[in-house]
């Protein structure tokens, strides 16, 4: 193995002489990308778009899966899950501590089936 004058053997002086130089290469730019740049445009504002108003259904008996289907006729089979927490909007629709379901995938609003009996007395805390 052959030794460099500063000690170290020539393959490991090699490999730091190339991070040295990759170090050198990360820390260089273009003086001629900074000189040439366009002072940054306005972008238009986009409106906001409102979430489209939720779609209400009533439950099927036992239906526990979402049976809504989208544009192209797939079915969603999302899970309904009880919603406790729904905002002013749908509580205007639904009333206040309504027993509601949601869809989890697609969120369309289920109303409990008429001829089931509620399950509030099953959930109390």
């Amino acid at each position: 193995m052959t030794v460099r004058d500063d000690g170290l053997p020539l393959a490991s002086a090699r490999m730091n002489s190339a991070r040295a130089s990759a170090r050198i290469a990360v820390g260089r730019t273009n003086l001629a990308d900074e000189t040439t740049t366009t002072p940054p445009q306005a972008v238009p504002a986009v409106p906001e778009e409102k979430p489209a108003a939720p779609k209400f259904k009533t439950r099927k008996p036992k239906q526990r899966a979402c049976d809504e289907k989208d544009a192209k006729g797939k079915l969603c089979a999302g899970h309904l899950k009880r919603w406790f927490d729904y905002p002013a909007e749908v509580q205007a629709v639904v009333g206040k501590d309504a027993e509601i379901y949601r869809c989890e995938f697609c969120k369309t609003i289920y109303r409990p089936d008429p001829k089931q009996q509620p399950n509030s007395y099953t959930v109390r805390y």
